[in-house]
């Protein structure tokens, strides 16, 4: 047997220390550079240790959120024909537009094509590349209003289209029949 320290032919009984946190079997010669281990400490029975050991907090781990849409911004109609227009400009192939924005040349192939659009870092990345706007305010959706008559003065109320419907649908049968 030999020496765990320097590696000497162990004569003898060898000696258990602990040198430096670590247990060893050394010599006598370098078994002076740490403690003597004296006995052995023997492992508890699994079920003794499952027993003594205490319960640990368990750390909770925080929910995955759902990743948040923001509805206030919004790409342009005609994303890829502009990409594709300011990329031809600027004299760049599809592989030298994928280097400077570090993208797989597939994928901007595809937004190109409008086969697939592009997320909000991607399109940001192309606004600063390509120097063109691809994101704008996201536009509110306008419902033209429309009033009875300008002499009534006001707005059309849920009962005024009915009224305006039923009077459209008995003007189109024209069966004689009343609506009951």
């Amino acid at each position: 047997m030999r020496c765990e320290v320097c590696g000497h032919k162990i004569n003898g009984i060898p000696i258990k220390a602990i040198i430096e946190g670590a247990r060893l079997t050394v010599c006598v010669a370098c078994s002076k550079h740490g403690k003597i281990c004296t006995e052995e400490p023997k492992p508890k029975p699994i079920l003794q240790r499952l027993r003594t050991t205490t319960a640990r907090p368990r750390m909770q781990t925080p929910k995955p959120q759902a990743p948040t849409v923001d509805t206030s911004q919004e790409l342009v109609e005609n994303y890829h024909a502009k990409i594709r227009q300011a990329r031809e400009k600027l004299g760049l192939s599809h592989e030298d537009l994928g280097k400077r924005l570090n993208e797989k040349v597939s994928l901007l192939r595809k937004i190109e094509t409008g086969r697939m659009t592009p997320n909000n870092r991607l399109a940001a990345l192309l606004e600063r590349t390509l120097r063109i706007k691809l994101i704008v305010s996201a536009k509110e959706e306008k419902v033209p209003q429309t009033r009875m008559s300008k002499a009534a003065g006001h707005e059309l109320t849920l009962g005024d289209l009915i009224k305006l419907d039923k009077k459209q649908k008995d003007e189109e049968e024209p069966t004689g029949r009343k609506p009951s």
